[in-house]
């Protein structure tokens, strides 16, 4: 039996005592959940759908947790059988990937085993899952919150990130301190009643032993960021700077030019109007706990995307993701509801949005000295320069309305260039240049059946050219869904490439129970959540989805 076999079997019967010591006390609570996704594939030459040898592949969690006063304990076996299409290869097989003991009496907290937390807004630090994207970087190891005084709050971590159904060859070290000015003394609290700041700062290291015949590379990468959230009624503002030292590795090319990055984020609201601006400048900025990793794997921080996150199929098509070695992007959304009884608000009031993100190349100066006896810095920045190779761009309106009981509309609206050589490693296309239109329609039939009807256009000359798109939903009772969605790609330049990709699906939830199968036809595409982002290639089969929590 494998040390990793042993170690689990071991926490699994530490729980159980645990458990059985408690009872005299209370049992305590035990929660958890369950997915099972699966799909059976066809392979389709019209569309790409490649052969898969196995015919079915399926995903599968189950987490439990358990909680009696100042303990806790939890853990999720994860089965992969083989791995969906889409998802990262290497996840293959099954296991337990997670498990933790903690302990918590409000001023400490301490946890063994697996965590998950973030530093800030995560640029030198964040660990968590989303188990659409396949993503999963977990610290195993030790995690630390104090709180020694009151206002103040320390965090630390140690330990290994899960890499697949392995740990990372780096051992990372983590510390965070927040500051929260107003609570350090009830005459601050008094003084300061409208507003509230809060200082915070950390620190970061990896320690990778250098193994590399041909170049010296650091064994210890530190990395450090400091922020301010300041924060007075109707206005929010968020700053955090980070710098890392030399950081050679295989996804920038192993140049020793330390990285940089600056976060900021202003808010405001008052009586139906708001309005959100914020900038971020990247460079060199990629950490991760292995040299070699590419993809999704390894990466210790996270940077946030500062685009809208489109949920329409269509608008979603070219969606983007973060450009850790060099990226000046900002975005600003201004939102208003007009209000009930005026001309434009009605009835019930109109909400409309307005929205617009942008990302460049920042503006660098090559330095020629990479060859032999070169210092490998490879190039120089100049801070809030850009030029003019433009990453992403996309202006959006959105609307949305509530005409009566019975009928209620989403209007969307906008365009979108995309730089496909950039965000996808391609090469040879010119900047695609988009533009989309949804309505969504929902109608309320009567007290058992609700129709939605999805409408979608995106006009397109360049990559696979236009589309369109239509979705009908109807919703049966509280239990019952059945669903048929078609996404034509009529302008392909490709005749025989012009697919209907029609898709059915039925479903059934009750509770925390949800049931959903389907058949049909999936293109290829990108899929993002945040900026971190996955390749879905094209299917055509039979799909299920099994979700329970208790």
């Amino acid at each position: 039996m494998t040390k990793k076999y042993f170690l689990t079997l071991a926490f699994i019967a530490g729980v159980t005592l645990f458990l059985k010591a408690q009872l005299p006390g209370g049992f305590g609570q035990i929660h958890g959940n369950f997915q099972i996704d699966a799909q059976y594939y066809n392979p389709d030459s019209t569309i790409g759908a490649p052969v898969v040898p196995e015919k079915a592949l399926s995903n599968g969690w189950g987490v439990l947790t358990y909680t009696n006063g100042k303990f806790g304990a939890g853990l999720r076996y994860e089965s992969y059988q083989n791995v969906m299409q889409g998802f990262d290869p290497r996840f293959k097989g099954q296991g337990v990937t997670y498990r933790y003991f903690t302990y918590d009496n409000d001023k400490l907290e301490i946890t063994v085993g697996n965590s998950y937390d973030q530093f800030g807004s995560g640029l030198i630090y964040r660990t968590y899952e989303d188990r659409g994207l396949g993503f999963d970087n977990s610290l195993d190891g030790v995690r630390v919150r104090f709180n020694p005084y009151r206002g103040v709050y320390l965090k630390g971590a140690w330990g290994r990130q899960r890499q697949f159904f392995a740990l990372s060859p780096a051992i990372v070290r983590g510390l965070d301190g927040e500051v929260i000015v107003n609570e350090l003394s009830d005459r601050l609290d008094s003084t300061m009643r409208k507003t509230r700041i809060i200082l915070g700062g950390s620190f970061v290291s990896k320690y990778q032993l250098d193994q590399d015949p041909l170049l010296v590379l650091p064994n210890n990468v530190g990395a450090w960021a400091a922020r301010l959230n300041l924060i007075r009624p109707k206005i929010n503002f968020f700053a955090e700077y980070a710098y890392k030292i030399n950081d050679p590795h295989l996804a920038n090319n192993n140049i020793y030019k330390p990285g940089e990055a600056l976060f900021l984020n202003f808010t405001y609201s008052h009586k139906g109007v708001g309005l959100s601006l914020g900038a971020k400048h990247i460079d060199n900025m990629s950490f991760r706990s292995d040299r070699s990793a590419t993809g999704n794997a390894g990466l210790i921080n996270y940077l946030p995307a500062l685009t809208k996150q489109h949920t329409y199929v269509l608008s979603a098509y070219y969606p983007y993701a973060s450009q850790p070695n060099g990226e000046l992007s900002w975005q600003a959304d201004l939102t208003y509801k007009f209000k009930k009884g005026t001309k434009l608000g009605g009835k019930y009031g109109t909400n409309v949005a307005l929205n617009f993100s942008a990302a460049h190349m920042i503006d660098t100066t090559n330095l020629n000295d990479l060859g032999a006896g070169g210092r490998r810095l490879g190039y120089s920045t100049n801070w809030f320069g850009f030029n003019d190779s433009l990453f992403f761009r996309d202006l959006n309106f959105e609307m949305y309305k509530k005409v009566s009981n019975k009928f209620r509309y989403t209007f969307l609206v906008g365009s979108i260039w995309y730089n496909k050589n950039v965000v996808e490693g391609k090469s040879g296309y010119p900047i695609i240049f988009t533009q989309y239109v949804v309505a969504d329609l929902i109608f309320t039939l009567n007290s058992k059946l609700t129709l939605r009807t999805d409408l979608e256009h995106m006009y397109c000359v360049e990559d696979f050219g236009s589309w369109a798109a239509a979705l009908v939903e109807l919703t049966i009772g509280e239990h019952f869904f059945v669903a048929a969605m078609d996404q034509y790609n009529y302008g392909n330049k490709e005749e025989d490439k012009r697919v209907h990709y029609v898709n059915v699906q039925g479903g059934y939830t009750k509770g925390t129970i949800r049931i959903t199968a389907g058949y049909g036809k999936q293109r290829a595409g990108i899929f993002c959540v945040g900026g971190v982002c996955r390749f879905v290639p094209a299917s055509n089969g039979f799909t299920l989805n099994i979700t329970s929590s208790f």
